[in-house]
């Protein structure tokens, strides 16, 4: 019983966010705050972020794949080289 308790417990630790005790933060996902400015400030601010992360810059109208990787931040940028939209991973 006492090992059924103790996986659950860790299951519930694992799922919690960032309000749990301990201070748990969630995993980022997006940037949204990064829409207007340069494309190597938000390289660099991604990077800071997610150090792994394999970021792509692209022109805001191409046209991309829809596979998903977990690794992939996709910048889109415009013609003045601002981002346009929020980075996301995928």
């Amino acid at each position: 019983m006492k090992d059924v308790a103790a996986a659950s417990s860790r299951r519930a630790m694992a799922t919690s966010g960032p309000s749990a005790a301990g201070g748990a933060t969630a995993v980022k996902d997006s940037w949204p705050e990064l829409v207007g400015l340069s494309s190597e400030e938000a390289k660099k601010k991604i990077k800071e972020d997610k150090p792994d992360a394999d970021v792509q810059l692209i022109p805001a109208d191409s046209f991309v794949t829809m596979d998903y990787n977990t690794r992939r931040v996709r910048v889109f940028v415009d013609s003045n080289d601002k981002v346009a939209k929020a980075p996301r991973i995928g």
